[in-house]
């Protein structure tokens, strides 16, 4: 029990190492092409981003997180999934190649998105090739060498972005820089992972996997599409500049301690898997990671949304203002999105991967009526919100967040043993405390300081109020969390 408690420990040490390096080095890459691109080169890029989510979905068809939730996958398993990766990749790639000019006829029939589609499309074959190394190593809970991969990635596709953004490049910087950090990630994990496929491929395997696979397949595919269809209508009807400042909302939103607390459920999947036959140990578990996420969630979500102004003013001045309110929408849409990703790792480890559908299917029910709602105001603005209609679009996704949420939750009460009580005991000292600390850091924000200052001192102030409440208070998970980081972890 205890080398499992170090090895997951180290885990998620690693994962932390990672998400927090490789948020640092893409928020600095993010904050020079904020500063030197257009919202129309956002736009652009925001529309290519739309087709290639649904490419990379389909690239990996669930059959990854298949191979995590097995106990004891094979060099042939591994190998199998590998060329069927490879193999679908090139064949959509080929396809999309071809329907590039249709996609700029969508879109106003805007000759700079045939060129640009083409190039960024070939990102997800470059990552279809290291999907496997890269759930190897998360399957041995041996994530360090992907934490190096994605810093030494992010630093050179930094260095070409910025390059090309200074340059004058326009849209095509981030295209480059996308193409650049999926080369740099899969050439290092490919030289150092001491794993080689098998020349072989198995439809007997393959079809062991569909089990898992389909269920997370059809409920990844239902997600992208009402993660990806707000950029397409926005785009469609609305223009480059509104989908522009979306896209800035959106990939702020999913930076900092949300990509941190994915981490975290990344680590938590192999070890729920390892005691998937052990019904009061998984409860246990299921327990203790829940808690964990939420003492870390809510804070950091809570204070963001409270710093997205000064947060905004510091990095890029007064040229993203529309981007802040939808900033914060997302914010508390992802409070949660990260629960239900959790419970999601409690499903997917009980190898009930239909059960995703299902919750999947209900929440785009109701985002599909919010949107039907919705979208005649779409292209809403006023003199001082130019993306009035955007924000009563993202309500829809935050509903639909909140009905996903509490349909999953009831489902993992049944799967995992623990009460509602339970569940909500985990969460509501946590929500709490965020609640009333943001006070004093709202009251902070209408004094006459600079931007910077604001953001440290409401950071400090909220820092000192948290942290030292949950040490007076005896917390527990507060002391793991500084274990998991100090000796104990090492």
């Amino acid at each position: 029990m205890e080398d499992l408690k170090l090895t997951v420990a180290r885990t998620i040490k690693w994962n932390v190492i990672d998400r927090v390096a490789s948020q640092l080095l893409y928020a600095v890459t993010g904050i020079v092409l904020a500063n030197k691109l257009t919202e129309e080169d956002f736009g652009l890029v925001g529309v290519i981003l739309i087709f290639q989510a649904f490419a990379s979905l389909f690239v990996d068809s669930g059959f990854s997180s298949a191979l995590i939730q097995r106990k004891s996958p094979t060099r042939l398993d591994y190998s199998t999934v590998l060329w069927f990766n490879l193999g679908v990749a090139t064949v959509i790639y080929v396809v999309l190649f071809l329907c590039a000019p249709l996609i700029a006829d969508i879109f106003q029939g805007d000759e700079r998105l045939v060129p640009l589609s083409r190039v960024m499309f070939l990102s997800f074959i470059i990552n279809a090739s290291a999907i496997v190394q890269t759930n190897r190593l998360m399957k041995k809970m041996n994530v360090k060498m992907l934490a190096v991969s994605n810093s030494a990635g992010l630093i050179v596709s930094a260095v070409v972005g910025i390059y090309l953004a200074v340059a004058g490049w326009g849209p095509w910087a981030i295209v480059w820089q996308t193409i650049t950090l999926a080369s740099v990630k899969s050439l290092i994990l490919w030289f150092t992972s001491g794993w080689t496929p098998l020349w072989q491929f198995s439809w007997g395997v393959l079809g062991g996997f569909f089990k898992v696979g389909s269920g997370l397949m059809f409920s990844s595919f239902l997600n992208t599409v009402f993660q990806n269809i707000y950029s397409f209508f926005i785009g469609y009807k609305v223009g480059y500049a509104p989908l522009g400042y979306y896209t800035q909302a959106d990939k702020w939103s999913k930076m900092g301690i949300m990509s941190l607390t994915q981490a975290f459920t990344a680590s938590f999947l192999p070890l729920l898997s390892e005691v998937q036959d052990e019904p009061e140990r998984y409860a246990r578990i299921c327990g203790k990671t829940h808690r964990f996420t939420s003492y870390l969630l809510f804070p950091a979500m809570g204070l963001l949304i409270v710093m997205a102004t000064p947060i905004f003013h510091t990095l890029f001045g007064q040229k993203w203002d529309p981007s802040i309110i939808l900033f914060q929408i997302l914010l508390f849409r992802g409070i949660f999105m990260v629960l239900s990703l959790q419970y999601n790792n409690y499903i997917i480890s009980l190898g009930k991967s239909k059960l995703l559908v299902v919750t999947e299917v209900i929440r785009d029910g109701v985002a599909a009526l919010a949107i039907i709602l919705t979208l005649p105001y779409i292209g809403l603005s006023t003199p001082d919100n130019i993306v009035k209609g955007v924000e009563i679009l993202l309500f829809g996704q935050l509903a639909a967040a909140i009905v996903t949420w509490v349909v999953s939750l009831w489902f993992v009460i049944r799967l995992t043993h623990r009460s509602l009580f339970a569940y909500l005991a985990d969460i509501a000292p946590y929500a709490a405390q965020t609640a009333v600390f943001a006070l004093p850091c709202i009251m902070i924000s209408r004094l006459d300081m600079a931007p910077l200052a604001i953001c440290i001192l409401q950071a400090l102030t909220f820092a000192v109020l948290y942290l030292g409440i949950n040490y007076l208070m005896k917390s527990r998970i507060q002391q793991d969390v500084m274990d998991y980081f100090t000796k104990k972890s090492r």
